[in-house]
Order: structure tokens, then C-alpha cells, then sequence
């Protein structure tokens, strides 16, 4: 399939660079039989007892440091993943790319830090730091905002560029699963005194969520790796669902990503990286519906959700959420979808 069937016009000044006023102020296009405009505070009423909420509980990293080289040319860097307590993987945006052993230099009021470039993978850096970076992101690393909001982090994003039930222990995305920033605790309150189960994974996003597929067709794009955790729990959690035929609910495309990589052979906890890649043909395995934001044009995560409800229904929800004005990407309104196998 050609990845240009994949584009489409999406006007710059649908895409949210805030977030709403109130969490589950966020507008719900819910696309289940045919299409609905609701508001998200009101997604309980398409959520019943025994049905299945799938979480990423996954926190995310100030992953974000401005710095420079030893010869004084300006770098952004934005942190991929930790590697171990002095090595990290990386991306490097500067006029020139480093080589190997170049120094990066880092000021923060009257403390220098530095890293060295000491090899690549893939599209990132390795960079051997001069002091913990774990301690430096945590201090000094601003929010990681995608590319497509045209602002620096504010005080506001600290509390809403989140879910209300991420794990401070399990800090380690570049990018929130956005799908599960509509939720407020109120919400989830009322969905569990209603009978609602929830669920957890965790997949640690990374920086490749925003790459759009360059290859021609689909089928030659190398997906980027994540970090998955599934337990048994959620397997039991999952196979009693199914055997009431309740609904499975994945919030997030994160969430679909973790669960159907658990399932993909014996269904098993599962803890590793994951290069599942979903688009047109693939047979959903757990997941039934789907709540989820509006993607970029050629991503990924735009192949993920044409699978699920087929191309055609797709671009028809598209279409009719740029008439209707809905806000686009990660701080934009949400969809609720179900599973149309074709």
C-alpha cells in the first residue's frame, strides 16, 4: 500500500498547541455505528460494567536540553532512552551532525556538565555523560513538546503534558500517550464505582512516534522499538473479557501497541522492546475499540488506526472532524473507535 494514500491536508490552525480548559472538556468523536459529536466528560456512557480500560501508565521524561559544542556551535538534544547510568541514545539537532568524540558542553547557572559522542544507532546518538544523566535530565530537561507545537514548555505542561495515573516510577517516555490526558479523576471514579476494570501497560514512548513513514510503500518502513511491560494480570484481565464479551478498550495507541505485542503468539506477560508495526491487514488480537487523539499526516500511528477501522471509514472520520473544527495532535479532542475487521 503507498504510504501517499496516507496524506492529508490538515490546516495549521487545527493543531493544538494548548490543551483545553478542563480535561474532559476535550470533544469526542465517537464512530461506533455511525458518527457522533459528544464531549469527553460523557465517554462513560458508551462504557459499561465488565468492560476492559487499557492504560499506559508510562511518565514522561523532561527529556529536552539545549547545550553547544566544544567549538561553540549551538545543539538541541532530545533523549531517546537511558542506557545505563552514564550512557544515553539520543537525538542531536545541530547545524552540523557530530561526529564521533566530538564534546558537548551543557551550562546551567554555574555548573558545566558534558557528554561525548561516542557512536550511533540508527538515527540517534550514543553519548557518554560526564556526570548520571538521569540526576541532569530530572533537574535541568525541559518537557518535550513534539515539533509540531511552534512554543517552549510553560508551567502548565509539567501537570497537563501527562495522564493523571502515570507511574513516577516508570519515567521514561519522551512523549505522552496523549489518548489518556482527556482523563480526569473524577472520570475515572465514576467509570469505577460503574463496574468499569481497569488495566495497565507500560510502553515507554519514544521520539520516533512523530517520524513520519518516508518509504514509498508501507510494507518498507522499519517501525521504530519501544519498551513494553505487560504482566499476567492484565493477560487474566484480558481472557476473562473475552470470555464475558465485554468490550477491551485500549486507550491509546500505545496501549494497542503493548497488549497486541503480549498476544502475538501464546498469549503471556510480556517485557521487552516491541517492532510490531500495525497498518492495513493486520487481525486485531485483544483490542476491540479504541480511544484515541487525531494522528499527523504519513504517520505511523494513522496506518494503526486504518487497520482498525478500515482506510475508507478512516478519511471519512478525517474529513468530517476538519469540517467540524476538532483539534488535531496531542493536546487536540479524541475519537472513540471500534474494530472493524476487513
Amino acid at each position: 500500500m503507498k504510504t501517499e494514500k496516507f496524506n492529508y491536508d490538515l490546516p495549521e490552525h487545527l493543531i493544538a498547541q494548548y490543551p483545553s480548559e478542563l480535561r474532559t472538556d476535550s470533544k469526542l468523536l465517537v464512530a461506533l455505528e455511525s458518527i457522533k459529536h459528544e464531549v469527553f466528560k460523557d465517554i462513560g456512557n458508551y462504557i459499561s460494567k465488565g468492560d476492559l480500560l487499557i492504560l499506559n501508565q508510562t511518565s514522561v521524561i523532561p527529556a529536552r536540553l539545549y547545550g553547544e559544542k566544544i567549538t561553540g556551535g549551538k545543539i538541541e538534544i532530545l533523549l531517546e532512552r537511558f542506557l545505563s547510568d552514564h550512557q544515553t541514545l539520543t537525538q542531536v539537532k545541530s547545524s552540523r551532525a557530530p561526529k564521533p568524540g566530538t564534546e558537548l558542553m551543557f551550562s546551567f547557572q554555574d555548573k558545566r556538565f558534558s557528554a561525548t559522542v561516542v557512536g550511533r544507532k540508527d538515527n540517534f546518538f550514543i553519548l557518554d555523560w560526564s556526570t548520571n544523566p538521569q540526576a541532569l535530565f530530572q533537574k535541568y530537561g525541559q518537557i518535550p513538546l513534539p515539533p509540531y507545537m511552534h512554543r517552549a514548555a510553560e508551567k502548565l505542561d509539567e501537570e497537563r503534558y501527562e495522564t493523571i495515573y502515570a507511574d513516577p516510577n516508570k519515567q521514561e517516555s519522551v512523549a505522552a500517550p496523549t489518548a489518556g490526558m482527556h482523563f480526569d479523576q473524577e472520570l475515572l471514579n465514576s467509570l469505577q464505582q460503574k463496574g468499569v476494570e481497569f488495566g495497565y501497560v507500560n510502553l515507554h514512548v519514544g521520539a520516533g512516534t512523530f517520524k513520519p513513514v518516508q518509504t514509498d510503500n508501507i510494507e518498507d518502513h522499519v517501525i521504530h522499538k519501544e519498551l513494553v511491560e505487560v504482566d499476567a494480570r492484565l493477560i487474566d484481565q484480558v481472557k476473562r473479557a473475552k470470555a464475558s464479551n465485554s468490550k477491551i478498550i485500549a486507550v491509546g495507541t500505545t496501549s494497542v501497541r503493548a497488549i497486541e505485542t503480549a498476544f502475538q503468539d501464546e498469549p503471556s506477560a510480556f517485557k521487552g522492546e516491541t517492532s510490531l508495526f500495525i497498518y492495513p491487514g493486520y487481525k486485531f488480537k485483544v483490542v476491540d475499540h479504541m480511544i484515541t487523539n487525531f494522528h499527523l499526516p504519513k504517520s505511523s500511528l494513522l496506518m494503526l488506526v486504518a487497520a482498525f477501522i478500515g482506510y475508507e471509514k478512516m478519511m471519512t472520520i478525517y474529513k468530517t472532524a476538519i469540517e467540524q473544527e476538532y483539534r488535531f495532535l496531542s493536546y487536540g479532542d479524541a475519537m472513540l473507535l471500534k474494530y472493524h475487521e476487513i
